[in-house]
């Protein structure tokens, strides 16, 4: 077997769309949770969240070697391996997503789903102020775990003498042959963009309209199906 490391595509256009999507609609969506002037934007975001979320699910399943959870997931024995190589400056170097990787993601969309539920419930009124305190602390719980991931994105990048932010915008990272994938999938994630583009352009049709006696007017049903609100 060829061991050579050369450049390989590990990461599939699906994945990476959904990786910057994901990051743009949970900030465009905290940024915009205090301000009732955004409140369209803010509920728009959070239900892209959920679409997004569902997605990912789904092609963690039946996606490509790299974007499947059975190809990364693994248990505390793999975690507390990797997190001891980290600490002595020494981790063991991984194609795919390596175990803390895999903590962070499976905890970004466990908490993407408790912050979408809840924010409907809330939004909707199906709940007190108990839903509303738990939508807020599963943002805020989601907002940590972002920004530990970064940190361990950066230092696994200075460890590995790889920048893996600059993988996660191609695609490619160094690995022997036999790991690549053999398909980008690209039109797969054309339709992944071209979904939220439009549900985007669908919501903005539904924007409060401006009126001179009454102001801003309540959004729409479209509006108001809000996932975050």
């Amino acid at each position: 077997m060829d061991t050579t490391k050369s450049k390989i595509l590990v990461w599939d256009a699906p994945v990476r769309v959904f990786h910057w999507l994901m990051a743009l609609s949970f900030f465009g969506a905290y940024l915009s949770a205090e301000s009732e002037r955004w409140r369209l934007l803010h509920v728009t975001l959070g239900y892209t969240l959920g679409g997004l979320v569902a997605f990912r699910v789904l092609w963690g399943l039946i996606g490509t070697r790299h974007a499947r959870f059975g190809n990364f997931v693994r248990g505390p024995a793999a975690l507390r391996s990797y997190l001891g190589g980290l600490l002595k400056g020494r981790p063991d170097p991984h194609v795919g997503h390596n175990p803390a990787g895999a903590v962070a993601i499976v905890l970004l969309l466990l908490l993407g789903v408790a912050v979408v539920l809840s924010g409907w419930g809330n939004y909707e009124q199906v709940g007190g102020e108990w839903l509303e305190e738990l939508h807020e602390v599963a943002a805020n719980s989601m907002l940590a775990v972002v920004a530990v991931h970064v940190v361990g994105v950066l230092v696994a990048s200075w460890l590995h003498h790889e920048n893996l932010v600059r993988a996660m915008v191609t695609g490619y990272k160094r690995g022997v042959a036999g790991q690549a994938i053999p398909w980008s999938w690209r039109p797969l994630a054309g339709l992944l963009l071209a979904a939220v583009l439009g549900f985007w352009w669908w919501q903005w049709q539904d924007r409060p309209q401006m009126s001179a006696q009454s102001g801003p007017q309540s959004p729409t049903l479209s509006g108001s199906l809000s996932a975050c609100a």
